[in-house]
Parts: C-alpha cells; structure tokens; sequence
C-alpha cells in the first residue's frame, strides 16, 4: 500500500505540527492559565469549543493542503486511477474519524481522573497545572506509539492480532463491573516510592519541595506521574484503534494529539456529570469491538475498501446512543449502582 504521507517526505510537517501545537501551550499555560485558579465551568466550556474548533480547522487547512500537495506529487500521480481531490477528501474523512474514536474512548479516562485528582486530594486550583504537563508526556509517549504501531501495522499479522486484542478488550468492557480504583497498589506508586521521598504535604503548585535538605515529592507530582502511566495504558487501546481506521502516521498522530489537548477542558467540563453517562462504557466496548472487527477481518471482506464515512457513522452512532440512553433513563443507573 502507497504512504500518502511518508515521513522521509513530510518530516517538516511533523515538526511544524509540533511546534505548533507547543506554542498553542505555552500560550495556554504562560497567558490564559499563567495565574493558578480552579477552572469554572464557564471557562472549560469555552476551552472545549476552542480545540473543537481548531481541530476542525487544521482538518479544513489538512483538507486543501491535501489536495495541492497531491496534485503535484509525481509519486502519486503515477498511481493507475490516482485522484488528488477523492484522495483529499478520504484523507480529511479519517482524521474526523479518527479524531472522533480518540475523543471518545478519552472519557471513558476522565473517570479514572477525577478518582485520582479525589484520592491524593488534589485542590481543583491546581488540577490544570497537572493536566497541562500531563498533555506534555502524552505528546511524547504518543509519538513513541504511533512510530511503533506504523511500522508493525506493516505486517498483516500483527493487524490481525491487534484487531483481536481490540475485541478481547471491548468484550471485557462489556461484561466487566464497576470496580474502585486503588492507585495506593498501583505498582508504580510504589516504585515512585522507593525512588523517591514522598511527602502529604503540599506548597502551592510545587511538583518537589525541600524539607531539612531532602527533596520531597509533593502529591501533585505522585498525582502527575500516576496520570502519566494510566495514559500509556489507555494509548494501547486508543492508538491501535485509530489505525483500524487510517494506515498513514501523520493522520494518526495529528489527530491524536488534537483530541489529547482538548483532554483537560472536557474533564473540566463533565467532572459534575460523569456518573450520569453510566451506560457510556457499552458504547466505547461496542466502539472497540467494532474496530477490531474491521481491523481484523471486515477490512479484508470489502478488500480494504470499506467506506470511512460509514465507520464515522457507525462509531458516532454507537456513543450518541450511549449518551442519550443514559440520560433518557436516570433511574435505570441508580438501580444498576
């Protein structure tokens, strides 16, 4: 299968994109967030609207670019029925969809932030700070992840197998019970622990404080790391799911990261109102199921020409049914509780 998108030819995106995106955080964080508060509802709902938008915006700009970069790529144009404009547009369609599975499957990890932010007590002032530079590990463990899956999605095999994983996955989901989660026998606090001293005490936004000449981690960065390793954990679903929907990197990570950013805001924006999406989980287990069903075998029946707007359809579907069954039926969730 022909890269559209190979890295040899596009690294300069790739470092653009990136750059782009650190400016986009220093701004947030030196600028709109550079005083410490507790983000009210109003502001993480004007933050949402704002990465919505400029990921739909990069997706028009990504759309047009597309279309030019295509039109006078002589590798392409040489392709038996090689269209620039429906090879623009399909590459556009895969970003929203991949944008869309990303976004989705991430709530199903704001649950697990509002456990941790709840357990290490942290104040809802600083909840902001260890989200942002959160957002920085995600960037890196992200790029890691994609350069991995790139080069092993080569392999049918592997596509096969991670298509399994996927419904395995989704399959657990869906019969799986709500259980607490205990981050004190998390096995990385307790690495964190003999690394480094650990202290309960907190001064402002300080990730390490100093007490009789030992350097303390404070909560906030105990809080960040734990946050940093459930992320990776949630990469190995997230990211394998978005190459059952595009085989090019570049949209993968693109709209990867831009689900990633706006992250924070959304967890600002339903932290009051998670509890109320109790039949989410079936949603995102179907969505999971169904990825991993057409990386494993529904690609290969249509010979690898399954329509993306169909999967854009099905994938949205299934979330919006989730959404609005758990709000036409409240009952149903204390019953269940």
């Amino acid at each position: 299968m022909t890269m559209l998108f190979p890295f040899a030819q596009y690294w300069w995106f790739y470092a653009g994109f990136i750059a782009f995106i650190m400016l986009v955080l220093v701004v947030d964080l030196g600028v709109f967030h550079k005083k410490t508060h507790a983000v009210s509802f109003k502001e993480a709902a004007i933050w949402s609207c704002i990465w919505v938008s400029l990921a739909l915006l990069f997706n028009w700009a990504f759309y047009h670019y597309a279309i030019h970069a295509f039109s006078n790529d002589p590798r392409l144009l040489d392709l038996p029925g090689f269209n620039p404009l429906i090879a623009a547009k399909q590459s556009a369609l895969e970003f929203l969809t991949g944008y869309v599975v990303e976004k989705s499957l991430a709530v199903d990890n704001l649950f697990i932030f509002v456990v941790v932010f709840n357990y290490f007590g942290v104040a809802a002032k600083y909840q902001h700070r260890i989200l942002f530079y959160g957002i920085l590990g995600a960037l890196i463990f992200r790029a890691i992840f994609i350069a991995i899956g790139a080069a092993l999605m080569q392999y049918q095999a592997v596509v096969v197998f991670f298509g399994g994983f996927l419904i395995i996955t989704g399959i657990k989901m869906l019969f799986s019970s709500d259980q607490d989660i205990e981050p004190e026998k998390n096995i990385v606090l307790r690495i964190l622990r003999k690394i480094v001293p650990i202290t309960t005490k907190t001064e402002g936004d300080r990730f390490f404080i100093r007490d009789n000449k030992i350097l303390y981690a404070t909560p906030l960065f105990v809080t960040l790391i734990f946050l940093e390793f459930t992320d990776i954990i949630f990469a190995i679903d997230s990211v394998p799911a978005i190459f059952a929907i595009t085989h090019e990197p570049l949209i993968v990570f693109t709209s990867n990261i831009f689900a990633i950013l706006g992250l924070r805001s959304m967890y600002f924006l339903l932290a009051g109102v998670l509890d109320k999406f109790y039949l989410l989980k079936y949603g995102l287990a179907a969505v999971l199921m169904f990825v991993g069903s057409k990386m494993s075998w529904i690609h290969y029946v249509y010979h690898g020409d399954f329509p993306t707007s169909l999967s854009l359809l099905i994938i949205s579907g299934l979330i919006g049914t989730s959404i609005v069954a758990s709000l036409l039926f409240p009952v149903k969730a204390k019953t269940n509780k």
